[in-house]
Order: structure tokens, then C-alpha cells, then sequence
């Protein structure tokens, strides 16, 4: 199922409606996947015709995508989550030197038992995804109940992610093996946000 959606976002001749819809499956997915995450405390609860015992999320979840390509996972969350919280990082690549900088943040407070997803299309560098982990840190963040959550990863993303936050997962529908001259992941998807966004 979601090789079948994120062959739609490979895929040059998908336009954006299609682009879209597939994206929103794929989240939807990958939401299911990282709710597994999530702590679940037993209730006792009444069905129609008598009382058993069940299983409910337990704790507080916090959705962080980064603007603005990690919009898209938004609404599948929400769905699944909706009593989650949702804070925002805006994190732009220099062109001077490529490196990320964070131009905007707006968070809500993160308690230690916070489950925190961190929502970017794609992880190709590992540059803002480290980015964005060092600052979740600084604000609170668990980076044992942290999850990076991407459509597309690149290896050498991976690997840099493991190798400065290796407490923190990494839930992706799929890795690519490398990143071209351009820090593009390849095969890849293209821009994610401009296919998404239609500019």
C-alpha cells in the first residue's frame, strides 16, 4: 500500500492534485505507524452488553512539522490525533552555504512524557532534521520519545540523524541510497513542497 502511493510522488507525470492525494494516503499510513508510538493505558469500559476492559492512547502528543513542505502531514494526524498539540519550525537552507537556519518557531510547552513527531517530507542531508532535533531538546523534548517521521529518507540522512540524536526514531516509507551534487535525494520525489504546493 504505501509503495503504491509514494509511486505516484516518484512519479514525474503526476500532477498536483494527484500529487496531493497521494500524499495524504501515504501520511495517513505512516500516522497509523507512529501512533504506535504512543503509550496506551488500559480502561474499563462498557460495550452494549457488558463490561470488558480495553486499550486507550495515554500521554500527550505534540506534532512539529517544518514549514513548509511538513504541512502536508497535518491533516492525516490530526485525523488520527485529535487532541494533539502543534507547534511549528520554519527552517530555511543558506544559499550562502547551504546550511539550515531556523527562522521561525512557534512551540507549545513540552512536558518530559511528551511524545513528540516531527513531521519533514523528506531527509536527505539530516541538516534541518538535527536542526530541528537540537532545538525540540532545548525545549524539552524526550529524544527517547521522539520520532522523525518522513515519506522519503536518504541514507546519508539517516545515518547523520543516528549519529547526533540515536535515541530518536526514524519512521519513513522508504530509503534512497544516495544524494546527487545538489543534496537532491535520488531516485527521489523533486521538490516536495513545490510539487505539493503547485509553485
Amino acid at each position: 500500500m504505501k509503495e503504491h502511493f509514494l509511486t505516484l510522488l516518484r512519479r514525474r507525470e503526476t500532477d498536483v492534485p494527484g500529487f496531493r492525494f497521494a500524499a495524504e494516503r501515504l501520511a495517513g499510513l505512516l500516522a497509523q505507524e507512529a501512533a504506535a508510538h504512543l503509550p496506551l493505558q488500559k480502561h474499563a469500559i462498557h460495550t452494549p452488553i457488558q463490561e470488558t476492559s480495553g486499550s486507550l492512547f495515554n500521554g500527550k502528543a505534540i506534532l512539529v512539522p517544518i514549514l513548509r513542505a511538513g504541512l502536508a502531514f497535518l491533516p492525516s494526524f490530526l485525523r488520527l490525533l485529535p487532541n494533539a498539540s502543534v507547534g511549528f519550525l520554519g527552517i530555511r537552507r543558506s544559499e550562502r552555504d547551504a546550511k539550515p537556519h531556523l527562522y521561525y518557531e512557534n512551540l507549545p510547552q513540552i512536558p518530559p512524557n511528551a511524545t513528540v513527531f516531527l513531521l519533514d517530507p523528506m531527509l536527505a542531508t539530516g541538516g534541518t532534521a538535527n536542526l530541528s532535533l537540537d532545538h525540540l531538546a532545548t525545549q524539552g523534548a524526550d529524544p527517547s520519545r521522539t520520532l522523525l517521521v518522513t515519506f522519503l529518507a536518504a541514507k546519508p540522512g539517516i545515518l547523520a540523524v543516528e549519529a547526533r540524536h540515536p535515541k530518536v526514531k526514524i519512521l519513513t516509507a522508504a530509503v534512497d541510497p544516495e544524494l546527487d551534487s545538489k543534496k537532491f535525494i535520488v531516485p527521489g520525489l523533486g521538490d516536495f513542497g513545490d510539487r505539493y504546493f503547485g509553485a
